[in-house]
């Protein structure tokens, strides 16, 4: 079959973009894929961070592909169009995340001929922060795809809301696994400049107000001396805000900041060094943070919120938490490190959930979606 990836790809950096590259390589394995790039994802006044690509120094594996849609310029979206079509694919794949990509890919979907079946994997139906103008744009996407596929059944209800008939399947993300085996702990701690033998609490990813990395600070304002709070991401805006209350804290001092983009050679250091992966989200669908964390079978403590407790607490994967509160989180948290069978217990259920959470089961499921059910 002959199946083109419409999505971000190398140099592109980011999860997403991890994402689409393990699934062109399995795809790849017994399909013949092609990976259709952006040309420019977004204008760079769009972009909060400080760049959408891999640096010079990352050990980012190469993804050969096609740079051709510029989301901003309607002039190229056929263009775009027509190198896909003449490529003559019998599937599209295209990634939808944010309503930014609905003008661009939704002219591209509800113009494929129908002889390709055109299937959208959706990160968000509903973005995080959420705009007027979210919903119509978001149904003009929609419709143009033949099949849709979300990463959890929070998703798949925020897709019926606005495509009632929609054909689709609920395919849980897999474990990514590029990221190398867990280290030494002692060694990642010396490596990262920690202090050894503390109770190494860590956030990772980008940090967005949704994130809730605010939230987490003030709750581990009321931990004890042994505690200490591993914040690694990108500020996606200022991070001051955090700053502040970092140097309002009383436990400041134990409080360690790497606040830039984590390189795929770093991120075993972060993972290896830590006790357990906290999640204090205010909103979210599904979160890659935790398929890393399950790769490293690092428990986690997550809100309840979106697809995390079917993602994470309904599996055993994790703890989560009953509210959002700081209260909350500080007392799940002296709960986890208080009984060491809680930690055995999580870790022996990734294990077993990694063995089924596979990019091999993820791209055949979704083949036979493909093909049989739309």
């Amino acid at each position: 079959m002959r199946i083109a990836i419409l999505s971000c790809f190398y140099p592109y950096r980011g999860g997403i973009a991890q994402f689409n590259a393990n699934l062109l390589n399995e795809l790849g394995k017994t399909n013949v894929v092609r990976a259709f790039n952006f040309k420019r994802q977004y204008p760079d006044i769009l972009f909060p961070g400080k760049t959408q690509f891999v640096s010079p120094d990352d050990e980012a594996v190469p993804v050969e592909s096609y740079a051709l849609l510029d989301t901003a310029d309607p002039f190229n979206w056929r263009r775009t169009l027509m190198e896909i079509k003449f490529w003559n694919p019998s599937v599209l794949i295209v990634r939808y995340w944010m309503p930014w990509f609905a003008p661009s890919l939704g002219y591209i979907c509800r113009n494929m001929p129908d002889s390709c079946k055109v299937v959208g994997i959706l990160d968000n139906v509903i973005p995080h922060e959420q705009h007027f103008f979210d919903t119509p744009l978001t149904k003009y996407f929609l419709s143009g795809l033949d099949g849709c596929v979300t990463l959890c059944k929070e998703v798949a209800s925020d897709l019926l809301k606005l495509k009632p008939d929609a054909k689709y399947k609920v395919l849980y993300h897999p474990v990514y696994s590029h990221f190398g085996e867990k280290m030494d702990r002692a060694e990642a701690e010396k490596a990262l400049g920690l202090k050894p033998g503390m109770k190494n609490i860590l956030f990772f990813g980008l940090i967005r107000e949704y994130k809730g990395l605010d939230i987490l600070l003030s709750a581990f304002d009321q931990l004890g001396r042994d505690y200490q709070l591993i914040i690694a991401g990108e500020p996606y805006g200022s991070f001051d805000q955090y700053q502040r209350m970092i140097d309002k804290s009383p436990n400041g001092t134990r409080i360690k900041c790497f606040t830039r983009y984590i390189p795929d050679e770093d991120v075993k250091l972060f993972f290896s060094a830590a006790d357990v992966a906290v999640l204090p989200y205010r909103s979210a669908t599904q979160s890659g943070i935790s398929n890393i964390s399950n790769h490293f079978e690092l428990p986690m403590i997550v809100t309840n919120v979106g697809g995390l407790k079917e993602t994470i607490a309904d599996k055993g994967l994790g703890i989560v938490c009953s509210d959002s509160t700081p209260n909350t989180i500080a007392k799940e948290i002296e709960g986890f490190f208080k009984d060491p069978s809680i930690r055995n217990t999580l870790a022996e259920n990734i294990r077993k959930e990694n063995n089924s959470l596979s990019w091999g089961n993820f791209a055949s499921t979704l083949m036979d979606f493909i093909q049989n059910e739309i």
